[in-house]
């Protein structure tokens, strides 16, 4: 068993067979000279070599020095039977003892020790082969001769009476050697299909696995930025309630020192009144005469004066109470309204200097390329389906939309990353996307997505959405309830999205495919007060 072992280890991964003048690579694993060539043949182009087992990558073409250890083991192994094929096979001829045999004659159906074989008869009719116990499955079940030939119609080994009288006789036929060989030839090509089919597969999975690690690497930078932007952002909203609460707070503090002085104020006046009330207590109850006649304090004369005074400081006090007044809400709205708005306004720029998406809110619809029954709005982002009659329309141009409700924007975009927020009306037909300029202006090819120069969202008089490029339709599953959507262009990643507007976001389609022209934004509709705008 220990040789069958070893034998088994003397066997190349690529053809299952002995090694023929076998090389070994770096990674220390072993192949036929012949087999090892053959792969690394197919993989020539491929940038990278690699060990067909381990994977093992090499940047040059490795050499393939010859394994003399290895060449020493298959030669010693080669030069003596296997014991597996001598286990319980012993020679027919030594009946006094059990002597392995090392040999089997398919004529006399017997097995033959190093003794008996060398007087054994050397004709051509005694066809010799390893020990075995299964002779018979060597000659033929119909004919009991030795199968010598192999019919190529019936793919069968055969017997030299099947070829001659048998059922196989007029039939191509071919010596068992050489059926061997071909096919032999025939499974060492399909084996190298396989391995060319098999590297073509594992650079597939290759592609793929670099694939998810450029989306992982682009997912982890872009969760930084947002990460950072939300970082940034709540920074700025806790200093904008810092700057609002300030703002209250002060207000607050002004109108409670107002106050507090007002109070100190009426509480002068007020110790200054009980005084001389206390005073003019004490003369009421005086009984002297002399005493009350002759206070100068509580003169009729001076009450009078006092109470021109009093008048004057009630004006003074009022004046002073309205002057408070209160807390300034509207201080506070225009902080916090402005504060948000700038925050807004910055977060949107860093987005857009971060991620490098811009809204494109500055384009406009072109009015040469309008069809004659639409209407543009002044500001040249909204446009309408009319009834206008063509000789009404506009003046007729090369670039003009001729039998189709369509128009392009004005502005073109061949590099980078943009969107656009469209607002559609509830009802009626109506089209949305990006298109070459170079799309046709007449014709059934001049439709949106009726060529390949266009793709667009479309939505159906009965409510039913898709989207379209090359006349290629694809249905869209119902739920699109909003009229608002945003339209992303990824100009050399080759996308195009859409998406509705919706709480959450919906991501409704995306088109990939190869630009070759500047993109427009391009619009269709049909039916009485259907609208699309740019913005909203």
């Amino acid at each position: 068993m220990a040789t069958a072992d070893l034998r088994e280890e003397l066997i190349c991964s690529i053809c299952l067979n002995i090694y023929v003048d076998p090389v070994m690579l770096r990674c220390g694993h072993n192949y036929c000279r012949g087999c090892i060539d053959r792969v690394l043949v197919t993989q020539v182009g491929h940038g990278v070599y690699s060990c067909p087992e381990c994977r093992d990558e090499f940047q040059e073409r490795p050499d393939l020095p010859r394994n003399i250890t290895l060449c020493n083991i298959i030669e010693r192994c080669i030069s003596s039977p296997p014991k597996e094929s001598t286990d319980g096979i012993f020679c027919s001829y030594c009946v006094h003892s059990s002597v392995a045999a090392v040999k089997s004659c398919l004529l006399c159906e017997a097995s033959l020790c190093e003794e008996h074989l060398r007087v054994h008869s050397k004709s051509p009719e005694h066809v010799l082969s390893g020990p075995s116990n299964s002779l018979q499955s060597r000659k033929c079940s119909t004919h009991k001769k030795i199968l010598e030939y192999y019919c190529t119609q019936d793919a069968l080994c055969i017997c030299v009476t099947c070829c001659l009288a048998g059922e196989h006789k007029g039939h191509k036929v071919e010596q068992l050697m050489d059926a061997s060989n071909k096919k032999k030839e025939m499974l060492k090509t399909i084996l190298t299909k396989m391995l060319a089919k098999r590297a073509e597969i594992e650079d597939r999975v290759q592609s793929l696995q670099e694939r998810r690690k450029a989306v992982h690497e682009r997912a982890t930078g872009v969760t930084e930025t947002v990460t950072g932007l939300f970082e940034d952002l709540r920074r700025q909203l806790e200093d904008l309630e810092k700057r609002v609460l300030n703002v209250i707070s002060t207000q607050e503090d002004q109108v409670s020192i107002s106050v507090s002085d007002l109070i100190q104020q009426l509480e002068i006046k007020k110790q200054e009144l009980s005084k001389k009330m206390c005073h003019i207590e004490s003369l009421c109850n005086t009984s002297d005469p002399l005493i009350v006649l002759n206070d100068q304090e509580s003169g009729s004369r001076d009450f009078c004066d006092a109470e021109k005074v009093d008048d004057e400081e009630r004006k003074a006090y009022n004046e002073k109470f309205q002057n408070i007044g209160g807390l300034d809400e509207g201080l506070v709205s225009v902080t916090l309204q402005t504060g948000l708005a700038n925050i807004v306004s910055c977060v949107k720029i860093a987005v857009e200097r971060q991620v490098y998406v811009k809204e494109n809110w500055y384009t406009h619809l072109d009015e040469d390329t309008v069809a004659n029954n639409l209407l543009l709005s002044i500001d040249k982002k909204s446009v309408f389906w009319t009834h206008r009659l063509p000789d009404m329309g506009h003046v007729q141009l090369p670039v003009r939309f001729q039998n189709c409700s369509q128009v392009l924007s004005l502005e073109s975009f061949c590099s980078g990353l943009h969107y656009w927020d469209i607002e559609t009306s509830k009802h009626g037909e109506w089209r949305l996307g990006v298109s070459y300029s170079t799309i046709e202006r007449s014709g059934d090819r001049s439709y949106l997505g009726c060529n390949n120069k266009s793709w667009c969202l479309c939505r159906s008089n009965n409510n039913q959405y898709s989207v379209v490029n090359d006349n290629q339709e694809t249905k869209l599953s119902p739920g699109v309830s909003h009229q608002r959507f945003r339209i992303y262009l990824d100009y050399h990643g080759g996308r195009v999205s859409f998406y509705e507007l919706c709480s959450p976001i919906r991501h409704l389609y995306t088109f990939s495919a190869e630009f070759s022209e500047p993109l427009h934004v391009a619009f269709y509709i049909c039916g009485v007060n259907t609208f699309i705008r740019i913005g909203y």
